[in-house]
């Protein structure tokens, strides 16, 4: 099988940790590179960003990279890529006149507009993935909502137009539903986690004697919900707080995100105990997150969220907002604690209480582990996603075959 994957935004060669590469780019990577060792071929198409970008690179794993010229080739925001969406489908239609996928597979809505504008000239069958829903950010971020006025129009004509739709947890399938989407094309396949590189055993960072840890690994955006973490460290004695994310860390001091939370925690007295190290490079993330106590992760709105599921696989329990789908992959009292997200309160009391109880953590992070590594990993992320491919290349030939009889 021939596959195309449509990532506009977010490559899977991007440096983790700034405002648009988070995620995304970790799924989109993960997933294609598990299917080339199932030997498929997979071509991801992504946005020069940068003039000295080759047209295509090989990654390590044997993903063909395409970079697609749209739109200056540089770093734009997301939210700004859309004008340019046209001109990457118009790419894509004069790749796939030569190189034709037996399936494309779009992320994110740009991608899936300009997947679908281009797969329909040789009737190829179009998955799309969305990542996040314009309608639930708009619910959550009202005013701050920074997405082009007519996503939600083009979310919907994707809804419509696409072959399937794979959704990353059950609350997805719910807002799809509401926005019309057929059940009978909507499949759940979850995000996964590298069980190579996240795992218990390993090395763990450094930690000052008779302190608690707290980690967060995060982008430095408000709707993770950082400040409510910093806002809690003051009722929380022995406790220090490590925050891994943003840009690198020669440059923190010059960063908004940064500097607003640098200053909120100085203004609660928690300066001395909040430490900001900056983006991360991925092989570092798993000490960091075994030398905790808890990974915190307790974002507004999370479509997904990949790096709760990294802190179970290192056997680190979780305590997480009860969104999106870390409402399906921590389980509430079990890999780790639920809490309703922007409540301060209700995060002390679990923090505090967990905290308190080593036996308690030490049972949520084998429980934790035992999960990631049975559901998670990317080789059955990868299996069911096939699957997915599968049942679409067949109904298309089905459908074809009737037709010529």
């Amino acid at each position: 099988m021939k596959v195309s994957m449509v990532s506009e935004h977010a490559s899977p060669l991007a440096v983790l940790g700034g405002v648009d590469a988070g995620g995304q780019n970790v799924h989109v990577a993960a997933l294609a590179g598990a299917m080339t060792r199932r030997g498929i071929d997979v071509t991801v198409y992504t946005r020069r960003d940068d003039t000295a970008l080759p047209r295509r690179v090989m990654m390590p794993d044997g993903v063909t990279v395409e970079h697609v010229d749209a739109g200056p080739p540089q770093p734009i925001s997301k939210d700004l890529l859309l004008p340019y969406m046209d001109e990457f489908a118009a790419h894509l239609r004069s790749s796939w006149s030569t190189e034709r996928p037996d399936v494309v597979h779009s992320h994110f809505w740009m991608s899936g507009r300009a997947a679908i504008a281009a797969a329909r000239f040789f009737g190829i069958p179009v998955v799309h993935t969305f990542h996040a829903l314009g309608v639930v950010k708009r619910r959550q971020q009202g005013a701050s909502d920074t997405s082009p006025p007519t996503r939600l129009a083009e979310e919907a004509a994707i809804i419509a137009g696409a072959d399937q739709i794979i959704a990353t947890c059950s609350d997805e399938v719910f807002e799809l539903l509401r926005l019309g989407a057929d059940r009978h094309r909507i499949r759940i396949v979850p995000c996964g986690v590298d069980l190579r590189l996240f795992r218990p055993g390993g090395p763990r960072d450094g930690r000052i004697p008779g302190r608690k840890r707290l980690v967060i690994v995060s982008r430095l955006v408000e709707r993770k919900g950082i400040g409510n973490i910093i806002e809690v460290l003051p009722k929380l004695r022995d406790t220090e707080l490590i925050v891994a994310g943003g840009p690198e860390a020669s440059r923190l001091a010059a960063d908004p995100q940064a500097r607003r939370l640098l200053a909120l925690a100085r203004t609660l007295g928690v300066a001395d105990r909040t430490e900001f190290r900056g983006r991360l490079d991925r092989g570092d993330v798993p000490s960091l997150m075994r030398s905790a106590d808890i990974v915190v992760c307790v974002p507004w709105y999370e479509p997904f969220g990949i790096v709760p599921l990294e802190a179970m696989a290192c056997g680190v329990p979780v305590v997480a907002s009860a969104v999106g789908g870390l409402v399906d992959t921590v389980v509430d009292g079990v890999t780790g604690i639920h809490v309703p997200a922007r409540n301060p309160q209700r995060l002390a009391i679990a923090l505090d209480s967990l905290l308190a109880d080593p036996a308690r953590r030490a049972s949520l992070g084998t429980a934790g582990a035992s999960r990631a590594w049975k559901r998670y990993g990317w080789n059955r992320i990868a299996s069911d996603t096939l699957g997915v491919y599968g049942s679409i290349v067949e109904r298309r030939r089905a459908t074809a075959s009737q037709v010529v009889r």
